[in-house]
């Protein structure tokens, strides 16, 4: 397992950026693939974007793609969620996660999650 920390959500209007942070702990991190997930309100918890260990590729929902860049520093542990052109629908409680294996887009292939930053975008 690897611990996870989240940092960077606020309050944006629409049509503005904000850059999440996930901080994670140990010398292991680059054994990770890390995805970021969101949830809001009555609604299950749903893909948003995804690295490989590396970095090499990256994977992201259709209704972020153009919008939203996910990249990672293994030196210092963290991965990053750049949101630009931000929408009201954006708006939930953003997680990020690990998984020591392969990328997959499902919440429940990843062990490790952060206790998530709350995104809130008004119009």
């Amino acid at each position: 397992q690897v611990q996870l920390v989240e940092s960077g959500g606020g309050l944006v209007q629409a049509g503005g950026s904000l850059r999440l942070s996930c901080a994670a702990s140990g010398r292991t991190f680059s054994t990770y693939a890390m995805g970021w997930f969101r949830q809001a309100p009555g609604k299950e918890r749903e893909f948003v974007a995804a690295i490989t260990r590396t970095g090499l590729r990256t994977y992201y929902a259709d209704s972020v793609k153009g919008r939203f860049t996910i990249s990672r520093d293994n030196a210092k542990n963290t991965v990053y969620l750049q949101m630009n052109s931000l929408k009201p629908e954006d708006t939930a409680v953003y997680y990020c996660a690990a998984r020591d294996w392969a990328v997959t887009t499902s919440p429940a292939d990843f062990s490790s999650w952060g206790q998530g930053t709350q995104v809130t975008v008004s119009s």
